[in-house]
């Protein structure tokens, strides 16, 4: 089992940035791939970034050069720093993890290959 618990959302204006953080329980994070993603109002939830076991990066391109997401094993925490924010990028954003290092080809962009989720934090980008 593991436990996600995301921090850092918040408003902020268009060009602004912030570090999403999420903190996660268990014993397994060494080994887990970790995930953003967001969903906003009306919408499906979208692919953001990705990080495996191996510190390999994945990103969707509407974030690809402004987002960037990290991993802290020691501290059990996974972060995104998203610079350049646009209003598109209003959302809730959640945390998901898988216990396995690695996925395969697109797994990493599809949600139902995660396991665990948390229970979102709010970005909203004002222009």
């Amino acid at each position: 089992q593991m436990q996600l618990v995301e921090s850092g959302g918040g408003s902020v204006q268009a060009g602004d940035s912030l570090r999403l953080s999420c903190a996660a329980s268990g014993r397994t994070f060494t080994w887990s791939t970790m995930g953003w993603f967001r969903q906003a109002p009306g919408k499906e939830r979208e692919f953001v970034a990705a990080i495996n076991g191996g510190g390999n990066t994945y990103y969707a391109d509407s974030v690809k050069g402004r987002f960037t997401i990290s991993r802290d094993n020691a501290k059990n925490t996974v972060y995104v720093q998203m610079n350049s924010l646009k209003p598109e990028d209003t959302a809730v954003y959640y945390c998901a993890a898988v216990a396995r290092p690695f996925l395969g080809g697109t797994d990493y962009r599809t949600a139902a290959r995660y396991d665990y989720w948390g229970q979102g934090t709010q970005v909203t980008v004002s222009s």
